[in-house]
């Protein structure tokens, strides 16, 4: 327990939605390889485009259910539906690509416009070869959902300030319990926390609403792992911007010339 303490900060103006009255936000770009990509994110004004009426459909990772039904509901987006993915594929991100390449086909029967709510999420470009292949599709900025909601700089810095860091999402500190120690075995097997954490210094909580349950649920979980606690509020980055735009038809979808295609270092 000795290693816990608590910083706190904020990277965004808001934890809400933009409303459709609200513009975006540009954000300055870290990593050269991404810099086109998250400025493409960034760019375009939320209000000022007239929203599309047609039914458009996200197909998303379960674990940004919640924030993509509240960017819904703050809009009043009727014609934006979300179909989610099991979050626990993320445990064997190899399954991840086939999963969403049948939800992609399935979806062309319903749908003109498709957009899919997966970074690059360890599948090592598979998800952007998939894409490459269905014309008019795009996906999340990114290697994580980490980098869309803080960003590519306040990641990169972070990553850089500290190696040794283990993140956290609304998501993740509501389900900590489940999704690490239960996923770990570590909730039948403390001793093991050691094992799996030892080379860990920190935890950051990368917040996206300001919830004091979810703020403490996030302390526990550093202090259950004794790592020190940093909390970086940071909304809904380019998860909102993104979203925004394909829901407002400012967007063709057509941008696989511009996808950065994740490929493995081995």
């Amino acid at each position: 327990m000795a290693r816990v303490r608590t910083t706190t900060r904020t990277i965004r103006r808001s934890e809400q939605p933009l409303s459709a009255s609200s513009p975006t936000k540009p954000g300055v770009m870290n990593t050269h390889a991404r810099i086109a990509e998250f400025g493409r994110c960034a760019e375009a004004p939320v209000g000022d485009a007239e929203t599309s009426t047609e039914p458009v459909l996200v197909i998303s990772c379960g674990a940004l259910a919640r924030e993509l039904h509240a960017i819904r509901q703050a809009n009043g987006w009727d014609h934006l539906h979300i179909r989610c993915i099991d979050a626990r594929l993320h445990h064997r991100p190899s399954l991840i690509p086939e999963r969403l390449r049948k939800e992609i086909a399935r979806a062309r029967t319903g749908y003109r416009r498709v957009f899919v709510a997966y970074a690059d999420c360890g599948t090592y470009g598979e998800i952007d070869r998939i894409l490459a292949a269905e014309p008019g599709i795009e996906r999340l900025p990114g290697l994580h959902c980490y980098e869309f909601f803080a960003g590519a700089p306040e990641f990169g810095r972070l990553s850089e300030e500290e190696p040794g860091t283990f993140y956290l999402t609304d998501f993740l500190a509501r389900f900590f319990d489940r999704f690490v120690m239960g996923a770990l075995m570590l909730d039948r097997h403390p001793e093991l926390i050691e094992s799996f954490f030892g080379n860990y210094r920190r935890i950051v909580y990368l917040s996206q609403t300001l919830d004091d349950g979810l703020l403490a649920a996030a302390r526990r979980a550093a202090e259950t792992l004794n790592l020190e606690f940093h909390h970086v509020h940071c909304g809904y980055g380019a998860l909102e911007a993104e979203v925004a735009a394909f829901a407002r038809g400012e967007r063709s979808g057509s941008g696989a010339e511009d996808r950065v295609i994740c490929r493995s270092a081995a």
